[in-house]
């Protein structure tokens, strides 16, 4: 039987069709993050699958997964970083550029964001394609770190998104068109 905790957030996450654009369906977290109920849940559930990763860095992606990367750091004990788009972030940065799938896109973080050889947990809301979890791992690679694994609240199996982060470790809450 399916966790509890899992149908709370379900029933949390609101379906908006042809957003941002015709024949799209929107996850929207809006509702999930305004029942603090539903948002501890997806937290704690966080909490329990990743342990077993052992990560002692946690980066969040922007900009939801700050949302909930940030607040799991803080549950944790843990240092935070948040990955960013260009021109965000204000002091020397690492970049890399990925590819979408209607062009591309960058993503930086700070050169002295983790030590080198930290355990890097990557947290979003959702993954779709993939490319912007795959240029995260490319960062915290190039700052010498190592990716212990990824979190995200919702996942879009039907595009295929984990196989573009190879054999990393990946948590999904609620996964949408897996079958």
């Amino acid at each position: 039987m399916s966790d509890p905790r899992i149908q709370l957030l379900e029933k949390n996450i609101r379906d908006i069709p042809d957003f941002p654009k015709k024949g799209i369906l929107f996850k929207d977290i809006t509702p999930l993050l305004a029942h603090p109920e539903s948002f501890n849940a997806c937290l704690e559930l966080f909490e329990e699958r990743c342990a077993r990763l052992k990560a002692d860095t946690i980066v969040g992606l922007e900009s939801r997964g700050f949302i909930f990367g940030s607040a799991l750091a803080a549950r944790l004990g843990l240092p935070f970083v948040p990955a960013r788009k260009p021109g965000k972030l204000p002091s020397k940065r690492v970049r890399v550029e990925y590819e979408l799938e209607y062009g591309t896109d960058c993503l930086e973080m700070h050169e002295d964001a983790m030590e080198a050889g930290a355990r890097v947990l990557i947290v979003d809301d959702l993954i779709a394609t993939g490319g912007t979890a795959w240029a995260a791992k490319q960062l915290v690679r190039e700052l010498g770190a190592t990716v212990a694994g990824f979190a995200f609240v919702i996942e879009l199996a039907f595009l295929h998104g984990r196989d573009r982060l190879g054999d990393s470790p990946i948590e999904s809450l609620c996964v949408y068109g897996g079958g």
